[in-house]
């Protein structure tokens, strides 16, 4: 979709809940607090949980109407907003101690180069999270987006996950008032070493 769509829904109506992803939560909650991105931070839900815990966050995404509505949230004035294209944005090398990338779905050569990259931003140990609708959802879950192309896979993920030390990579249930969705999950840190030297 086009930043302009993005920004016709967001205009039209907050699309995500305030708190975070329980997944998200789970996993990033016990991490003491660094530098984040949210890539794709839509109303920036993520990066406005995150400062609130500490953290030094980012949130990046295409849509001004989006994180508008979270610059309107209290805390706000703790993360920094982004407006900009996460397929062309960048930040420094080893700058980042955590990469959270939670329902971006890309054309798979686009993710896959995205989340390289993303890779790259980590400092060594730092984690990247990523999490999107799975490739079965369509047919054995609920909601999100229909496209089998744009949606993850632990096949999609793989050239990214053969980048990182992998704590999980599969696919996880996830309830929803209208039942059970099912995501991929990625999660994983950066080794030692320069990007790339496992291959």
């Amino acid at each position: 979709m086009r930043a302009e769509d993005w920004d016709a829904r967001y205009a039209d109506r907050q699309q995500w809940s305030a708190e975070p992803n329980p997944l998200v939560a789970e996993l990033v909650g016990p991490l003491p607090p660094g530098d984040a991105v949210d890539l794709a931070a839509g109303e920036g839900r993520h990066a406005l949980w995150l400062a609130g815990r500490g953290w030094r966050a980012s949130a990046v995404d295409f849509s001004a109407t989006g994180l508008a509505r979270g610059q309107a949230q209290p805390g706000a004035d703790r993360v920094t907003w982004v407006t900009a294209d996460v397929t062309a944005w960048d930040t420094a090398p080893a700058s980042q101690d955590l990469v959270l990338v939670a329902y971006l779905h890309l054309p798979a050569e686009g993710t896959t180069a995205l989340l390289r990259r993303a890779v790259g931003w980590l400092r060594p140990g730092g984690r990247l999270l990523v999490l999107g609708h799975d490739v079965d959802n369509p047919a054995h879950g609920v909601g999100g987006p229909q496209d089998p192309a744009i949606l993850h896979s632990t096949g999609r993920l793989a050239p990214v996950a053969e980048l990182l030390d992998v704590d999980r990579l599969g696919q996880v249930r996830r309830a929803t008032p209208a039942g059970t969705a099912l995501d991929t999950l990625l999660w994983g840190r950066r080794p030692a070493g320069p990007v790339g030297a496992r291959r």
